[in-house]
């Protein structure tokens, strides 16, 4: 019977019909894509966790490699220097203190690189010195040292099974320095900008004005201690080759002292020349050309101290002297 026949039920239009049969069609079709979207995009993001629980696993292990090859070290000792003011080695009225940190790689059990910062103070003073002569040119500095440098170390012997090793080192660094001295007055008077030297004056194209910041290489060696796999103490001396003779301010000869009064004023001077300040001394400026110093050699500043490190990320490393196990806590083959 058809749907107009029967009271109360009103006739399916078929056009509606189709229409509500697409929207099914596409309902389901959307939901199904949805679903499989999802489930794809889950897969997904299963794959991605996985990759980063592997790629954090593996920065962790590494971390954990790296730092057992990692020292940390604390320096401490003496300074000095060698150069026209000063000819002894550690001489003791004018030795210094010298505090640094490093850090250290190894790349062998034997071989190292180092980093390091240090600070020291160095200088010198004629009225010191045994020879009349100098004592009379009545000169003196002190210089600040901010050192950075990087070396190589070489043990003779491996720390991890013995107790202890001789070792050398050698490098480069990068320092900065600026000479100073101290008046009639006791008041403090950088150096380099008195021209004391005629450096940088007109007439004097020889004395070229010398940089604050300069390189150097280092050098030494040590014996190294090992109290555990872990730490060590270090007894070394390190010497530093420099490139300039003017860390005392003193490497040539007077200027005319016109000159460097007309250029500089009265305290270059009276800096430049001190022997009338001291008694038996001259009260006449000396002649230009005359000696101030020696630039045939350059100056040199050394340390020596102790050297305390420290293995970041090891094992409890047993007990003293090491000799028992490996980097990683192991024992090793003794035999």
């Amino acid at each position: 019977m058809p749907a107009s026949a029967v009271p109360g039920i009103l006739p399916i239009d078929p056009f509606y019909s189709k229409i509500v049969h697409y929207k099914l069609i596409f309902a389901v079709y959307y939901w199904s894509e949805a679903y499989i979207g999802l489930k794809f995009a889950d897969r997904q993001n299963n794959q991605v966790m996985k990759k980063v629980h592997l790629f954090i696993l593996f920065c962790l292990l590494t971390t954990t490699v790296f730092s057992q090859k990692v020292h940390i070290g604390l320096f401490g000792g003496l300074s000095a220097y060698n150069g026209d003011l000063v000819d002894k080695i550690f001489p003791k009225k004018v030795t210094n203190g010298a505090i640094g940190i490093t850090g250290s790689y190894e790349l062998t059990d034997q071989i190292m690189l180092r980093a390091g910062l240090t600070y020291s103070i160095v200088g010198g003073a004629d009225r010191y010195s045994s020879d009349t002569v100098l004592r009379l040119r009545n000169l003196s500095f002190e210089t600040s040292i901010v050192e950075f440098s990087a070396v190589g170390e070489y043990y003779l012997f491996n720390l991890y099974e013995r107790k202890y090793s001789p070792y050398i080192f050698g490098g480069l660094a990068i320092y900065k320095f600026n000479p100073y001295t101290y008046d009639g007055s006791n008041q403090k008077i950088f150096l380099k900008p008195l021209s004391t030297e005629g450096q940088g004056l007109a007439g004097y194209p020889g004395s070229k004005p010398y940089t604050l910041t300069q390189m150097a290489l280092p050098f030494g060696g040590g014996v190294k201690f090992a109290v555990n796999d872990n730490l060590r103490i270090g007894v070394e001396a390190g010497l530093r080759k420099l490139f300039t003779d003017h860390l005392d301010d003193v490497s040539g000869n007077y200027v005319d002292q016109a000159d460097l009064l007309a250029a500089k004023g009265q305290l270059a001077v009276d800096l430049s020349y001190r022997g009338d300040e001291v008694a038996g001394g001259s009260l006449v400026y000396p002649a230009k050309g005359a000696q101030r110093g020696g630039a045939k050699f350059n100056d040199i500043y050394y340390f020596t101290g102790i050297h305390l490190t420290y293995r970041l990320g090891g094992s409890n490393g047993g007990g003293f002297g090491g000799g028992k196990k490996g980097r990683n806590g192991c024992p090793v083959n003794v035999y």
